[in-house]
C-alpha cells in the first residue's frame, strides 16, 4: 500500500475509535463500576441515542449511592429530559438526608421544576433567613404616627415550596399585623414601652399560612415615633369647615345686600306712585271746581282742616320732643 493510503487508513481507525468511545462511553461505565453503581454500557448508549449526557446521570449516581440514596438512573434521566437541574436535586436530597428532613426525590424534583432552588430551600430550612421589612407606617388611636422596623426569622417549608407565597407576602402581612396591633393601641406610649407586644401579637395570626416559609420570630428592630397625624388632620378639618362657615356667610350677605336692594327698588317705586297720586290732586281739584261738584268756599275750608292738622302734629311732636 501506498503512504497516502495507510495515512487514511490509520486516520479512519483513529475517528472510528472516537466514534466508538462517543457512543460507548467505556470509562463512565468502568467508573461507575468501580462506584459499586449498577448500569449497563447499552443504558449509556441509549442516553446518547436519546442526547442526555451520560456522564451527567452517572455523576450523579455515584454521588446519591455514596450517599446512601436510592435513586435509580431511570429518574434522574426522566428530570433532565423534563428540564431538571439534576446536580441541585441530589445535592438537595443529601443535604435534607444529612438533617433529617423529610424530602423524596419526587418532591424534590416537582420544587425544582416549579422554579424553586430545591437546594438553597433546603439550606435555609437548616440556617433560618432573617429578613428586614422596609419601614412600616402606623397611627394609634390618639393620632400619632409611629415608624416601625422589624426583623423577620423564616425557614423554608418544604412541604409548601410548591404552590407557596414567597417572601414577599410575608413582608406584607408582618406590615398588615403591625399597622393593625399599632392602631388598635390607645397610645403611642404604651407600644414604646411594649414594643414585644406587637411581636406576640402578629405572630398569634399565623401570617406564614400558605407561604412557603414558617416564621419563627418577629423582632422589633427600631421604633421613631412621627408626626401628629391626628392634630394635622383636625387642624386641616377646621380649615376645610372655616372654609365651609366663611362661604355660607357670604352667601348670607349676599342675599341680604339684594334684598335691601330690592327693598329700595319697592319704596322707590311706592314713592313714585305716591309723587304721580299727588300730582293727580290737583287735576282731580280743577275737574271739581269745573263740574261745580266743589265750590271756592268748600276748598277753602278744606285748605284750612289740613293746615290746622298739620298744626296739631307739629305740637304733639313737639310735646314729644321736650318729654324725651
Amino acid at each position: 500500500m501506498t503512504l497516502p493510503i495507510i495515512f487514511l487508513f490509520a486516520a479512519g481507525i483513529i475517528i472510528f475509535i472516537f466514534l466508538f468511545l462517543y457512543f460507548v462511553p467505556v470509562n463512565l461505565w468502568i467508573t461507575a463500576v468501580f462506584s459499586g453503581v449498577r448500569i449497563s454500557i447499552m443504558n449509556l448508549i441509549l442516553m446518547r441515542l436519546r442526547k442526555v449526557p451520560p456522564g451527567v446521570v452517572v455523576n450523579a449516581l455515584i454521588t446519591s449511592t455514596k450517599a446512601g440514596l436510592n435513586v435509580t438512573a431511570n429518574e434522574i434521566e426522566t428530570h433532565f429530559l423534563a428540564g431538571g437541574h439534576v446536580n441541585n436535586v441530589i445535592t438537595a436530597l443529601i443535604s435534607a438526608d444529612k438533617a433529617n428532613i423529610p424530602l423524596t426525590f419526587k418532591m424534590a424534583t416537582a420544587i425544582d421544576l416549579a422554579g424553586r432552588d430545591v437546594a438553597d430551600a433546603v439550606q435555609l430550612s437548616v440556617n433560618p433567613r432573617v429578613i428586614d421589612t422596609p419601614p412600616v407606617s402606623a397611627v394609634g388611636k390618639n393620632g400619632i404616627q409611629l415608624v416601625v422596623r422589624a426583623r423577620v426569622t423564616v425557614r423554608t417549608n418544604i412541604s409548601q415550596l410548591v404552590g407557596g407565597a414567597g417572601e414577599e407576602t410575608i413582608l406584607a402581612r408582618v406590615g398588615e399585623g403591625i399597622v393593625t396591633t399599632i392602631g388598635s393601641a390607645l397610645d403611642h406610649k404604651s407600644v414604646l414601652e411594649n414594643p414585644d407586644q406587637i411581636s406576640k401579637v402578629v405572630l398569634q395570626k399565623g401570617l406564614d399560612a400558605g407561604t412557603a416559609f414558617e416564621i419563627l420570630s418577629i423582632d422589633i428592630a427600631d421604633i421613631d415615633v412621627g408626626e401628629n397625624i391626628g392634630a394635622k388632620l383636625q387642624a386641616e378639618q377646621a380649615s376645610a369647615d372655616l372654609k365651609v362657615a366663611q362661604a355660607k356667610a357670604e352667601e348670607r350677605r349676599a342675599m341680604a345686600v339684594a334684598f335691601e336692594q330690592e327693598m329700595k327698588a319697592k319704596a322707590q317705586e311706592a314713592r313714585a306712585r305716591v309723587i304721580e297720586a299727588e300730582a293727580q290732586i290737583p287735576l282731580a281739584i280743577a275737574d271739581s271746581f269745573k263740574s261745580g261738584n266743589l265750590g271756592i268756599m268748600d276748598y277753602y275750608r278744606m285748605q284750612n282742616i289740613q293746615a290746622d292738622t298739620q298744626m296739631r302734629e307739629s305740637i304733639s311732636k313737639g310735646d314729644k320732643d321736650k318729654k324725651t
